[in-house]
């Protein structure tokens, strides 16, 4: 145990968190929540493209399933980068503060989101546009990795515990915010641009639409003030005379594998579900069953409205029966889920689509938003964000990165049934990571060094 675990306290009294009705911690929280919302935004954009317009543009191909893979493939590059961002903006924000690396992941990813939307297509420049789109999303997806850590950790530390599950919520819930706000962005735009004119040049308003965002959430985040928990710690390591060698948080936080493996188990069958329930089944309708684009992207809105609310009532829920319980229970649910929305998409009822979908998504969101705070609860302060973005990162390449593409070749190769398996078996997995881990509610983030 080095000086910094044994000596950090709080800036606020011990087991009482900090104020969450101060102007402090709701600027924190805006903050957070305006990259959350920026980067699924922009996530979710190319996704929702990749399976409607962007295979033809820059993976051109006389076969549509072929360049839909691509283009699902190339979404999947993004989140192979991630786990490189956690590492290296998690030993950062260890090291140096949550909110230097909160400001620069911000300002990469939002500027790679625009630079999208300025490329030449493959028909203007060749192949240079394949790898240009390729680079932008490997940025994408490093900014990524270090944004999400940093903006969940900074509520959670903030946040009072007993509160700490409903606070962190917020950030987490950033992603079905953006999936709203890109598949109504879209929408909107399909209408501004009909046909060919949204095809040729209307998609590009969407990514530059990154710009205003960004601006608005670097005003915000500038002015975040850096985290208490962190601050005492780095104060008592300062003060110490006879510090030892710090050593790599990313090394720290893999010497005690339990922790990471309990994550990661979590993290696979919710991060596939996200996928399949949200971009799967954009190119699964609207190939198989010729389900208009827009009505199926209209479909997706109105389940992401209930994903946030299902991540803030999951959130809410966990700080009063605990986070193994609030997140079982949708889990399991999921599990059960699987067969009945494939049955429900199967009937080609536009309202049997929407209950699928819809439903589908609470329970994801109910899984996922006590999620952010038992993660952010798994691991001490010195290598919280290291930890924490390994979790939320690697989970990324192993299951966020592959799904959409194995959803949609698992369907061409075999059939539904198969996807089924493949939600059934991952959701499982999540269920034993959840069962078999310890409960974290209310715990103390300045004391968790023998909490594993």
């Amino acid at each position: 145990m080095t000086t910094v675990e044994k000596t950090q306290t709080s800036l606020v009294p011990p087991g009482k968190g900090s104020s969450t009705t101060g102007t402090p911690f709701k600027r924190v929280l805006a903050g957070s929540m305006a990259g959350a919302v920026l980067e699924w935004y922009d996530f979710a954009i190319y996704g929702i493209l990749a399976a409607t317009v962007l295979g033809p543009l820059f993976f051109p191909s006389g076969n549509p399933v072929a360049s839909l893979l691509m283009a699902l493939a190339t979404q999947g590059l993004g989140f192979v980068a991630r786990p490189l961002g956690g590492i290296v903006f998690g030993h950062l924000g260890d090291k140096f503060g949550r909110k230097p690396v909160l400001v620069a992941t911000f300002l990469l990813l939002g500027g790679a989101t625009a630079a999208i939307g300025l490329l030449p297509t493959y028909g203007q420049i060749g192949i240079w546009a394949t790898v240009a789109l390729v680079v932008l999303r490997m940025i994408q997806g490093f900014a990524l990795g270090g944004e999400f850590g940093a903006a969940v950790i900074l509520v959670s530390e903030y946040g009072e515990p007993k509160r700490r599950g409903f606070w962190a919520a917020w950030p987490q819930a950033g992603a079905p915010a953006g999936t709203v706000l890109a598949t109504v962005t879209v929408g909107v735009l399909a209408l501004v641009f009909p046909g060919a004119a949204f095809d040729e040049w209307g998609w590009r308003v969407a990514f530059l639409l990154a710009v205003p965002l960004l601006v608005i959430g670097f005003l915000i985040r500038r002015g975040v003030e850096e985290s208490p928990v962190f601050q005492a710690a780095q104060s008592k390591a300062e003060a110490a005379e006879t510090a030892p060698e710090e050593k790599s948080s990313i090394v720290e936080a893999l010497r005690k594998p339990r922790p990471l493996l309990h994550g990661l188990g979590m993290r696979l069958g919710e991060n596939i579900a996200f996928y399949v329930y949200t971009i799967f089944v954009i190119a699964y309708a609207t190939t198989s069953f010729d389900v208009s684009r827009g009505a199926i992207v209209t479909a997706v809105a109105f389940a992401s409205v209930c994903q946030f609310f299902g991540m803030l009532g999951g959130g809410w829920w966990s700080d009063r029966v605990g986070r193994k319980v609030a997140m079982l229970v949708p889990a399991i649910s999921l599990v059960i889920w699987a067969p009945v929305f494939f049955a429900l998409v199967h009937t080609q009822s536009m309202l049997a689509l929407y209950v699928g979908v819809c439903i589908g998504a609470l329970l994801h969101g109910m899984l996922a938003g006590p999620e952010a705070a038992w993660i952010t609860e798994l691991f001490p302060t010195r290598h919280r964000f290291a930890g924490s973005s390994l979790v939320f990162q690697g989970s990324s390449i192993i299951a966020g990165a592959p799904a959409p593409f194995i959803a949609v070749w698992l369907v061409d190769r075999f059939s539904a049934s198969a996807v089924i398996a493949y939600l059934v078996i991952t959701m499982t997995i999540t269920v034993i990571a959840v069962a078999t881990s310890r409960e974290t509610k209310g715990v103390d983030l300045d004391n968790l060094e023998n909490h594993y």
